[in-house]
Formats: C-alpha cells, sequence, structure tokens
C-alpha cells in the first residue's frame, strides 16, 4: 500500500490511502455540510453569516467551488469550530492512520537499512556535484 502526495490542477492535492482517493476540496466540502448541519443553519443562513451568496456556498458544499481562505476563516468562525476542522478527512479513523504510521515507519527504516548497506558494501559510489566536461 502506498501513499500519494501530489499537487495538481488549481493548487489542490490529491491522497491515496488505501483504495481511498479523495481531493482536499471534496473533504472541506463534506465537512462544512456536516458542520453547517450541525450547528442548525441552512444554506442560506451560513451565506448570510459570511456574507456571501447562498449559491456560494451550495457550490463549496459539492465541491465545484473552493472558498478564498479570508472566507474558510469567515466560516469557521461562525461555526465556532477550529480551521482544521474543516480539511480532517472523515474516513480517517485512529487505527488507520495508526496502520499507515507503522507503514510509513517501516518504509524508512527499510531505505536507510538498505543505504546503509550498500554504503559498508563498497556498492555506492560518490557522484560527483558538478559533472566534468570532456
Amino acid at each position: 500500500m502506498k501513499y500519494i502526495v501530489s499537487q495538481v490542477g488549481k493548487g489542490l492535492y490529491y491522497y491515496v490511502i488505501g483504495n481511498c482517493t479523495m481531493r482536499v476540496g471534496e473533504i472541506f466540502a463534506y465537512n462544512l455540510k456536516e458542520k453547517r448541519r450541525e450547528c442548525g443553519f441552512s444554506q442560506a443562513q451560513l451565506a448570510e453569516r459570511v456574507e456571501v451568496s447562498t449559491h456560494h456556498i451550495g457550490m463549496i458544499e459539492i465541491a465545484r467551488d473552493f472558498p478564498t481562505l479570508d472566507l474558510v476563516e469567515r466560516i469557521a468562525g461562525v461555526l465556532d469550530i477550529e480551521i482544521y476542522e474543516l480539511f480532517v478527512d472523515p474516513l480517517s479513523t485512529h487505527e488507520e492512520l495508526e496502520r499507515m504510521y507503522q507503514i510509513v515507519a517501516n518504509d524508512i527504516e527499510r531505505v536507510v537499512t538498505e543505504a546503509v548497506e550498500k554504503v559498508l558494501s563498497g556498492k555506492y559510489k560518490k557522484q560527483p556535484l558538478v559533472s566534468k566536461k570532456p
């Protein structure tokens, strides 16, 4: 199982955990809708409080638009939550994160061990910093 983080498109980040691929915009959209409902706000009520159109809130909640950082701050303030709560993957359980930590730690240990063994066995050749021109 591999974990990949890369920048694509309009600066959105994709990541892969197991068989699930989710964009940051989709995570934000899901969390916004859930937090808004928990607070008892309609889209129109939230839009009025953060001074944007109801249409804009609706588009954010279906991950068609992404808010500015200023709007993210206003939304978090109105919903009385920390900003990071809007970006936490709702599908990541503590156990999954612990498993991911173990996999990454094991991969790091393996890579470092292989590199050290390569150096100690003399198979590693130091590469020049600047290539010499003939």
